[in-house]
């Protein structure tokens, strides 16, 4: 696998950024500009897509940046036994918005067809705008903020649903689980990360919490920074609402400081529930937290375990990596192979890498064969797959266990969850 790696000065390897900037102003993004600025390299008839995969592969992200690539590593293989060909080209953001646009733009320097990337929405953003610029398409493979697919861009598609669909199914499946277990909680506070996921977030729980007639009222919302060295304050502060649920959107070390947090506190809630965010599934969070990690939930996509897809690449993955569980990495595996897979399908379809003919083609997107359930791949004309459906997982003996639906699960849910002193 191809890593280009760049100086942290932002250098494009080509043209200085305020000479970029200045070309790229001079430029619109009609059919015929996209043939003359930002072409993809010469296409050679049975050549393979040059898809640029950026992702956080190190600094405060790397744990899900890295989970990310391995779903990049292992994509030629299984895509080629579908008849697809793709080559990976890789960056690394360093979890640094200006880091993830110096390096998008090495990378379609470099020859990449087409982005794929870059988990975070704040890096994700800066890459969509040297995107557009360049005329290349970017396929998102996780980035949850609406502003995503609302910028007017034509360059952009997302499989991967937006804050509003997250926060929107995820209150659903809360009032399932309420529904299940025959407790209803009265009182929650929400506790997020006050970077651009979590605001989002934030907002899309403001806008949405008074038209869904929820159980229960939010006391209190309360930010952080997910930098911080521990969240002491913060869970003090919940702790002292009394609030019987915590709403929580986290990503992995900010979910494992917290529920740490709460285990010295002794702060107990009936459940601690996430409408749609990483971290209380991830790998790192069972490994550091062992029975702590139990019984959180998150209602969020998830894989069919059913399909031939999954199967192909949960065999794949245990092939490459031997020594690590497939549940705990699966969700960033699937949605960057899926997005990887969305660019290569659109290529096999368009029998070009031409960036107006492929993104086209991306535009036409119709994918049935894919892991996650749901739909078919479909985008609307901002590019957003509006059909994703959500499951609610609760880990259980380590392990992210789909428990609702009722006819997909795997266990029944339990709530509330059991005290830190009743684990075994």
């Amino acid at each position: 696998m191809n890593d280009h790696r760049i100086s942290k000065n932002g250098s494009t390897g080509g043209l200085t950024r305020r000479q970029f900037g200045t070309a790229a102003a001079s430029v619109a993004l009609s059919a015929g500009a996209l043939a003359t600025f930002g072409r993809a390299p010469a296409f050679a008839q049975g050549a393979a897509l040059k898809v640029g995969v950026l992702l956080p592969r190190s600094g405060l992200l790397a744990q899900a940046g890295q989970a990310c690539q391995r779903g990049a590593e292992i994509a030629p293989a299984i895509l080629g036994e579908l008849g697809y060909k793709v080559e990976i080209l890789s960056a690394d953001t360093e979890s640094n918005v200006d880091v993830a646009r110096s390096r998008a733009e090495k990378l379609i320097n470099d020859g990449a067809n087409v982005i794929v990337g870059a988990f975070d929405s704040g890096q994700t953003a800066a890459a969509a705008q040297v995107c557009e610029q360049r005329g290349v398409p970017l396929v998102m493979n996780i980035a949850a903020a609406d502003r995503l697919t609302e910028q007017g861009y034509k360059t952009v598609f997302r499989n991967f649903p937006t804050s509003t669909m997250l926060v929107t199914n995820g209150l659903a499946l809360m009032k399932d689980l309420f529904a299940a277990s025959g407790v209803t909680p009265k009182t929650a506070v929400f506790l997020h990360a006050n970077d651009t996921f979590g605001m989002a977030q934030k907002q899309a729980m403001d806008a949405l919490f008074p038209k869904l007639d929820m159980p229960f009222g939010i006391v209190d919302s309360i930010s952080y920074d997910p930098k911080a060295q521990d969240l002491a304050v913060e869970v003090a502060k919940a702790k002292a609402t009394g609030a019987e649920l915590a709403i929580v959107t986290t990503r992995a070390n900010d979910a494992i400081m917290l529920v740490r947090e709460m285990v010295k506190q002794r702060w107990e809630p009936k459940g601690i529930v996430s409408p749609g965010s990483p971290g209380l599934y991830d790998e790192q969070f069972y490994k550091v937290l062992g029975k702590y990690a139990d019984y959180a939930i998150t209602n969020l996509p998830w894989y069919d375990p059913k399909a031939e897809l999954t199967k192909r690449v949960e065999a794949a993955f245990k092939k490459q990596y031997p020594n690590d569980r497939f549940e705990g990495y699966a969700f960033n595996v699937a949605f960057t192979l899926e997005a990887i897979l969305v660019a290569a399908d659109a290529f096999k379809r368009a029998g070009t890498a031409e960036p107006a003919t492929l993104l086209e083609a991306l535009r036409q997107t119709n994918l049935k064969d894919k892991m996650m359930v749901g739909p078919a791949i479909t985008f609307d004309e901002k590019g957003q797959n509006t059909q994703l459906v959500s499951a609610c997982l609760q880990n259980r003996n380590l392990r992210p266990t789909v428990v609702l639906p009722k006819g997909s699960a795997e266990m029944e849910p339990v709530f509330p969850m059991p005290g830190w002193g009743k684990r075994a």
